[in-house]
């Protein structure tokens, strides 16, 4: 009898003490140890925030839902707007708009339409372990998407930039279903530089505002140099590791599946989790925007922290009232604006140094952040993870032949089973030649009609 007491008295201590950590965590607390942000690097995200707002507006010269302040862009400007009706769904409509002021070429696409079955099938197209691309899993139906996109937008991106000198800056921005797209957009292009006239890394950014959980870590990690993911405090899309097709399809119950997904994910152990390599995450360096605190009331000025996590990286589900909210693209907006001003009005009062040093020091600590971060995934042993004498050797390969050993992975990304990427054993000379028309010859056959029709590859091995 004092035996099972004990039992009894032990596991309700254990329960309360899971309990009161889990009830007690807030979203602040993923990423309490991380440094601030900079003005200079978190500049461009209201800005961004405002450009894929606009993708929601039918006429940009009459707007019917503008931001407090107003979309602070010059509908003059704006080159292209794509709506569902010319996507055809096979991708959220999107903008490309010059900014010929900051010399930036951008390409912004909007989030998750509810009331749009072709959204959900593009979440849907999706399983655990089905998709490689580039040494790490990413999501079927985003890259799908991604490529797709690239296949119709590359020539217009491409004259524009080499119109404007080819000195433009190459942005790419998404909201929530559009931050997967425009992520796994940037894999793409970075890894086929010659599609867009030969743009130097260094000249590509992507933006993932409130993202999704779409590629493994090893490439999260890898690509930080070019992708920013900003998380608002308690969003539930980066720390939710259910798959998005499992999240949309119980969107009714949604309060109950936060909660057995926290229940289920306390009990895996956190080495199982970084050695799992189909295990999706969001993409990038991490932008946390924090203004609410545990047992306070009411929120406090808007701080921004930064880092490029590793493990750790947003793992722990939050029960709050605002994890849905908090992944809304206006109320992102609103407090990324209070956020910039508040740091530029602490920059303004604290200057010792001329801000030319600031800013070089701040890019060489960025760079050794995410060597750090490289080091780390390596040290980790996480599958696939890329050191860092193989990314510097990626930086400096021209563009043309830095995509020769890609053609055997670019032959993954609009398959529709899994499958392991096998790399091409032909000579250098050989594959180089290669180039983006042979290999969607190689994926697609043309209906009667023109249409590109995806070939099936029975015999490649799936992955469970």
């Amino acid at each position: 009898m004092s035996v099972s007491c004990g039992v009894e008295c032990v596991f309700v201590l254990g329960f309360s003490r899971w309990a009161w950590k889990r009830c007690t965590y807030v979203g602040s607390d993923g990423s309490k140890t991380w440094p601030l942000a900079t003005p200079d690097e978190f500049e461009r995200v209201p800005r961004l925030c405002r450009l894929i707002l606009a993708v929601y507006e039918t006429d940009l010269k009459h707007p019917q839902f503008q931001p407090e302040g107003g979309y602070q862009l010059n509908p003059d400007w704006v080159l292209k707007r794509v709506t569902y009706e010319q996507t055809l769904g096979r991708a959220p409509p999107y903008l490309i708009y010059a900014d010929h002021s900051r010399k930036e070429i951008v390409l912004a696409i909007r989030g998750l339409n509810l009331v749009k079955e072709s959204d959900y099938k593009l979440l849907l197209n999706n399983r655990l372990g089905m998709q490689m691309f580039d040494g790490g899993y990413v999501h079927h139906g985003l890259l799908k998407s991604a490529v797709w996109l690239l296949n119709e937008e590359s020539e217009n991106l491409k004259r524009v930039w080499e119109e404007t000198g080819r000195e433009y800056q190459m942005i790419f921005a998404g909201h929530s279903l559009g931050s997967g797209v425009a992520a796994l957009l940037t894999v793409v292009v970075v890894n086929h530089r010659h599609r867009l006239g030969g743009i130097p890394r260094d000249n590509i950014r992507c933006y993932a505002l409130a993202p999704v959980r779409c590629m493994s870590l090893n490439l999260a990690v890898k690509y930080a140099d070019v992708i920013h993911s900003i998380v608002l405090q308690d969003d539930f899309a980066p720390r939710t590791t259910t798959p998005l097709e499992d999240i949309f399809k119980s969107i009714f119950c949604f309060p109950c599946l936060l909660f057995l997904v926290c229940l289920r994910d306390t009990f895996i152990p956190e080495g199982r989790k970084l050695r799992d390599p189909r295990r999706l995450y969001a993409p990038g360096r991490m932008y946390h925007i924090v203004e609410r605190k545990f047992c306070r009331c009411g929120r406090f000025p808007p701080e921004v922290r930064t880092a490029i996590p590793v493990d750790g990286r947003f793992e722990h589900i939050v029960l709050s009232c605002n994890a849905t909210s908090d992944h809304g693209i206006l109320w992102l907006e609103k407090e990324a604006e209070k956020a910039l001003k508040i740091m530029r009005e602490n920059k303004s009062e604290t200057i010792t140094v001329p801000p030319k040093i600031q800013k070089l020091e701040r890019l060489q600590t960025i760079e050794k952040e995410h060597k750090d971060a490289l080091e780390r995934a390596v040290s980790l042993n996480i599958p696939h993870a890329a050191s860092t004498t193989d990314e510097s050797t990626e930086n400096k390969t021209d563009p043309a032949i830095s995509t020769r050993d890609e053609s055997a992975e670019t032959k993954e990304t609009e398959t529709a089973p899994a499958q392991v990427g096998k790399r091409d054993t032909r000579n250098a000379k050989s594959v180089s030649s290669s180039n983006w028309d042979e290999v969607v010859e190689k994926l697609f056959t043309r209906s009667e009609s023109g249409n590109l029709i995806l070939k099936k590859q029975s015999d490649t091995p799936q992955i469970q």
